[in-house]
């Protein structure tokens, strides 16, 4: 007789998944999972919203848990804009997982936060396998890496929440088909709004603040 066990090889990580999940409602925390390639601008996103945060009424307090491979200068770029940055390395490993996430935990002070930012390791594929507990995934790719990758990467693009295209301004010198990019996006997930930016201008920053104090407001006033 053969008998057949099956069980997610990530079911461990799960539950400390669900545990950072109680903590972020009980404290009304929004946490966004933001997923692209190495260098297709997740870093520079998060230091574009430094300045224009700060500068609005209805201003939202972050932090940001900072995924790479190897070194702190992504931390270190968004120290410089007085962002608290949480570095975790791991080394080798390919995506982040809940339970290391929930470690970074200590070094923030929850009760003064709105919204945490995980910069997840530049991968297009192995982060979005894992649930770290997140409010919902955003899938961050940039003009040069091609209009094609929803289609060549669609759980990320089919889960995503919101999707950030980045280096808009590079538009007129490479070749980005951003019919086909609509097309694609839209097939595999018609409700996700696209936000075009160029960080260098500033372009659709204020578009996607707004956006990620939307979903912030909503869920606190689904809390109630």
């Amino acid at each position: 007789m053969i008998v057949t066990i099956q069980q997610s090889v990530m079911a461990e990580d799960e539950k400390y998944a669900a545990r950072i999940r109680s903590v972020i409602r009980e404290k009304k925390i929004l946490m966004v999972n933001i997923i692209g390639s190495p260098g297709s601008g997740k870093t520079t996103l998060l230091e574009s919203m430094a300045d224009l945060v700060i500068a609005r009424s209805d201003r939202f307090s972050f932090s940001v848990i900072e995924g790479d491979l190897e070194t702190t200068r992504d931390a270190s770029r968004l120290a410089a804009k007085n962002i608290k940055a949480v570095q975790i390395n791991t080394k080798g490993a390919c995506h982040l997982e809940a339970h290391v996430v929930e470690r970074a935990f200590a070094s923030l002070d929850l009760d003064s936060l709105d919204v945490i930012f995980i910069e997840n390791v530049g991968n297009l594929v192995c982060p979005t396998e894992f649930d770290l507990g997140e409010d919902f995934k955003v899938a961050v790719l940039s003009v040069p890496e091609g209009a094609d990758k929803p289609l060549k990467y669609p759980m990320l693009f089919f889960q995503a929440k919101a999707i950030v295209l980045t280096k808009t301004d590079l538009l007129p010198y490479v070749n980005f088909d951003s019919e086909m990019f609509k097309q694609d996006l839209h097939s595999l997930n018609p409700e996700a709004p696209v936000f075009a930016l160029s960080l260098t201008s500033g372009e659709g920053v204020e578009e996607w603040v707004n956006f990620v104090a939307e979903q912030l407001k909503r869920k606190r006033e689904n809390a109630e």
